[in-house]
């Protein structure tokens, strides 16, 4: 099977998305062709739109915004959807990834529900979906292995995924937090994450109370 990556973060290097796509490839089996795309970090043309009809599975990886896509994936799948209508000549499988910087990986429930329903106007089969809360934990924790410790519900997600891709089948959708007590993450966060953001932005802690 061709199977199509497509890494949907805006940032270019180093994303949540690209670490969960490296942690699902090393169980694709290798019978497989794997080809890897990351539409904001090059142009999306009408050769690509042409690639991915042409593949058996795309993978989907993004961020959740505001509840939904990133607003330049969503471009690109709305004329996608338009390619698929009119090129496509066999089933085409969906899968996603997402993260979210909510705890709660159900926050994730309605960006699936949109890529339901582009899948349905696509004309395409989705396949899974898995929703992973505190994902900007993932780079504290990325030489944790897969399947342990507070990687342990992403690793048995990942391993749900692959297992579907590997036969080209459908499952359930799986949404989850890591295996992290939530004061603890809110916490780190607290003081590894945002109060550094904001130094290095120029921005004392009590300045980030501060109302428009």
């Amino acid at each position: 099977m061709k199977i199509a990556m497509i890494n949907g973060s805006p940032k270019p290097e180093k994303s949540n998305s690209a670490f969960m796509l490296r942690k699902l490839e090393a169980l694709i089996h290798t019978e497989h062709e794997v080809s890897h795309y990351h539409i904001n970090k090059y142009p999306v043309n009408e050769y690509l739109y042409r690639e991915f009809c042409n593949m058996d599975i795309l993978v989907l990886a993004f961020p959740l915004y505001i509840d939904a896509l990133p607003s330049h994936l969503f471009k690109m799948l709305i004329t996608l959807e338009d390619y698929m209508k009119k090129q496509r000549k066999k089933e085409i499988y969906v899968y996603a990834i997402l993260n979210c910087g909510f705890y709660e990986g159900n926050q994730t429930h309605t960006a699936i529900e949109i890529l339901k329903n582009w899948c349905s106007r696509s004309e395409l089969c989705f396949g899974q979906a898995i929703g992973h809360g505190a994902g900007e934990m993932l780079n504290f924790i990325e030489n944790v292995p897969l399947g342990y410790g507070p990687q342990k519900n992403l690793g048995k997600a990942i391993e749900s995924l692959a297992d579907h891709i590997n036969l080209q089948n459908t499952g359930d959708t799986m949404l989850f937090s890591p295996n992290f007590p939530k004061f603890a993450w809110r916490f780190m966060g607290t003081h590894f994450f945002w109060n550094v953001s904001a130094k290095k932005n120029g921005l004392k802690k009590r300045e980030i109370f501060n109302r428009l």
